[in-house]
């Protein structure tokens, strides 16, 4: 059974106890534009006590807003939630109390239109109660009913709207964008997690850089990522013949990646953002020295604001700092250029370094370089299993501490430079080092 199937059974089920049951949401959505839906829910006017009285296997997701998930044969699981209208939303976020409704005032509560229409799949018939399908067709966004009300209700919705607007290529309805402009500010009362989990989905969409200019537009970036505002007005190139702002460049980065991760695109967005804090200038150029380490230190603050994953920020982190590393790759010695392309994400990386090259007309010599010796260097080669380990040094009677690990940091390179290559060598090396370092 596919999910479409168990979507239409649930609905069947429902409708042969005497309940109106319908597709609702996004499923509907991507079914009108001719899409494959993700996933389904059902909206019913069945009370949550009488959907799990009719299906033998439920999870009581949410209850209190009237959810129920019904399991099917595994994997297949669907959300069923009765008719609702919502009361006041005093934290900005969710209802402080529901009233089970009928569907047309259930449709008239949601976000967008083009999320509010319903579809009966028993008689292949759409219900739109807030002309949804009409704004698909003219490929518009707007806010069903009054949209600074339902703004209020969840703040979210304004940024989940740029998404939306960016995923389905939309215009956003005037209305609708005078509204988020008025409320922009309003977007910090959010949890850091729901932006960043919105983020992640607008920063790897194909349309990633249409979603920045948007968010841009309705004033969202300056709440939520102040630190891109110093972009703006910051010139490329030589004073004497200027290529735009460094905003314009990274959008142009941003549009360059394919199919980036999201510490990859969230890496590029914020790869120049030490620029402003760093800026000189000599006669003949603009100078950034060491924007990449105040960079990196500004991206950590803006992961840690966003309460992203450590996994997430260290990847961030680490590609804004690299961001320039592998310009040199060509003549960078070989334990240097070996260490940094046996990193995990030396892809992202390399990735990162051709689209920054290419925004900024730029060669990309030192990435092809970089892949050619991936492609053309043996694994035990490019990464030789350790000549020596600390259990080697403290054999030797060398103590854990700054010395133990300098030892074994300089015969590792000797190892990736080839200028040693068996573990007697390594030994009387460290043996040679320790008699050096010995006071």
């Amino acid at each position: 059974m596919t999910e479409r199937e168990f979507a239409t059974d649930v609905v069947r089920r429902l409708r042969e106890a005497g309940f109106e049951a319908c597709w609702a949401g996004g499923c509907v959505r991507d079914q009108v534009l001719g899409r494959v839906p993700a996933d389904y829910d059902v909206a019913t006017d069945a009370r949550p006590e009488q959907v799990q009285r009719i299906f033998r296997r439920t999870v009581a997701v949410g209850l209190s807003f009237g959810v129920v998930e019904i399991l099917g044969p595994r994997p297949l699981k669907i959300q069923v939630a009765t008719f609702r209208s919502d009361g006041t939303y005093s934290d900005g976020r969710r209802p402080d109390s529901i009233t089970f409704c009928s569907a047309e005032e259930d449709a008239k509560r949601r976000d967008f239109t083009i999320n509010g229409m319903f579809y009966d799949p028993l008689e292949d018939r759409l219900i739109d109660y807030v002309g949804g399908q009409a704004d698909l067709g003219a490929k518009m966004l707007r806010a069903i009913g009054n949209p600074v009300h339902r703004f209020a209700e969840d703040k979210l919705r304004m940024l989940r709207g740029v998404r939306m607007a960016t995923r389905f290529d939309l215009a956003v309805d005037v209305a609708t964008a005078d509204a988020i402009r008025m409320m922009a500010g309003e977007i910090i009362v959010v949890s850091a997690e729901r932006i960043a989990d919105e983020l992640r989905k607008l920063l790897v969409h194909p349309r990633r850089s249409r979603g920045l200019r948007l968010m841009d537009e309705l004033h969202l970036i300056s709440p939520i990522l102040p630190e891109l505002e110093e972009m703006k007005g910051l010139a490329q190139g030589l004073p004497s013949a200027p290529t735009g702002d460094l905003w314009e460049h990274v959008l142009k980065v941003m549009d360059l990646l394919e199919t980036p991760s999201f510490p990859l695109a969230f890496g590029a967005l914020l790869h120049d953002i030490g620029k402003r804090r760093t800026l000189g200038r000599t006669a003949e150029k603009y100078t950034f020295h060491g924007h990449e380490h105040v960079g990196k230190k500004m991206a950590a603050e803006i992961c840690l604001r966003l309460k992203l994953a450590n996994v997430e920020k260290t990847r961030i982190e680490w590609l804004v700092e690299k961001h320039q590393y592998l310009c040199d790759a060509p003549i960078m010695r070989e334990s240097r250029l070996k260490t940094i392309l046996i990193h995990p994400g030396i892809g992202e990386l390399l990735a990162l370094h051709r689209t920054d090259s290419i925004a900024s007309g730029k060669s990309i010599a030192h990435v092809e370089f970089c892949e050619k010796y991936l492609r053309e260097t043996p694994p035990e080669v490019l990464n030789p299993i350790p000549l020596i380990t600390g259990d080697d040094l403290t054999a030797l009677g060398i103590e854990p501490g700054p010395l133990y690990k300098k030892l074994l940091d300089a015969v590792r390179e000797a190892q990736l430079e080839s200028t040693i290559r068996t573990k007697d060598v390594a030994l009387e090396m460290a043996k040679r080092l320790l008699t050096e370092e010995a006071p």
